[in-house]
């Protein structure tokens, strides 16, 4: 087990950069996928290999097999930092743990203060505007989500302007697109190198959405003029606080973004079919090798447990016959 249980906590280390690049070649909603699923599966993993360590250490005092009827001994020669590294993955277990479930209060927290900033605002159908001079709009998740935007937004876009911003968010809503944020923030919660993913996952998502607001109004160009008009507005008067699960049309590289709605339609050709596949492959691969380093670490200590509980029964019979 000792060296099959390192794998899933270094294997992150080697699969973010090439997770990081190769979403750019995907479409924006296969890449959300695809970074979400690794992001979940690299984190369950390491969380995995982190419990198999410390239990790996507690089984060998004295205590605690004695609760598990088996003899420490039988559990297979330990190396001197064994339980030492038991205690470290411990300690190191619980942080994540508390880190994991602080963040969860913190959102929630968030989400019920900005549904009750939402009362001084007007609302018809999934949209609220609120009296503020400052331009903003982002889509706020919940039963049922809302679309906030302030009256400062509404003055610096056109009518055709904001039917963009408004199809925008509600592809955010209607994608459910804060679940993915959400689950890549719990996932870099668990594994520190998992951060990397955040940033190209966020970019998906706006570009995700992007898409989804040129499919609904019809025009490609419109919507990257009113993405890049709503970002140059909300820059003039700096960030605004929103909730951490929040999406907004003005967030990530907005020139990137709008130069991708503004590029023609690349010939698809050979390379640009394999290229894909390709990195589906090399990120299932990843994903693969941290799940059965996991599993197999999980079986090989079972397996000792087993042979040290069966060896000990066996020796107290044999105390008790004699």
């Amino acid at each position: 087990m000792i060296y099959a249980v390192w794998l899933p906590l270094l294997v992150p280390l080697l699969a973010v950069p090439s997770a990081r690049r190769g979403a750019e070649s995907l479409p924006p909603r296969t890449a959300a996928w695809a970074l979400t699923g690794l992001a979940l599966v690299l984190a369950l993993s390491s969380t995995a290999a982190l419990t198999l360590l410390a239990l790996d250490g507690a089984l060998r005092l004295p205590f605690v097999a004695a609760l598990g009827h088996l003899s420490p001994n039988l559990l297979g020669d330990g190396s001197p930092a064994t339980v030492p590294g038991a205690i470290l993955a411990a300690l190191t277990l619980a942080g994540l743990v508390g880190l994991v479930l602080h963040r969860g209060r913190r959102h929630v927290r968030e989400l019920r203060a900005a549904y009750g900033q939402l009362s001084d605002g007007a609302s018809a159908g999934d949209l609220t505007v609120r009296q503020d001079e400052c331009p903003d709009a982002y889509a706020l998740p919940g039963r049922p989500g809302r679309i906030v935007v302030t009256t400062g937004m509404l003055r610096a876009l056109s009518a055709r302007e904001r039917e963009v911003l408004f199809a925008h968010e509600r592809a955010h809503l209607a994608g459910r697109h804060h679940v993915f944020l959400a689950a890549a923030e719990f996932a870099a919660a668990l594994h520190p190198a998992l951060r990397g993913l955040r940033a190209p996952l966020s970019y998906a998502l706006e570009r995700w959405a992007d898409e989804s607001a040129a499919r609904v109004t019809g025009d490609r160009a419109l919507t990257a003029r009113a993405v890049g008009r709503a970002a140059l507005a909300v820059s003039a008067t700096g960030p605004r606080r929103r909730p951490g699960l929040s999406l907004t049309a003005t967030a990530g590289p907005v020139p990137r973004r709008v130069s991708a709605l503004l590029a023609p339609p690349r010939a698809t050709s050979r390379t640009h079919r394999l290229l894909p596949r390709a990195l589906a492959a090399l990120l299932l691969a990843s994903a693969a090798l941290s799940v059965t380093a996991a599993l197999e670490a999980a079986t090989d200590m079972h397996a000792g447990i087993e042979f040290a509980q069966g060896e000990s029964g066996h020796g107290f019979g044999r105390a008790d016959g004699d």
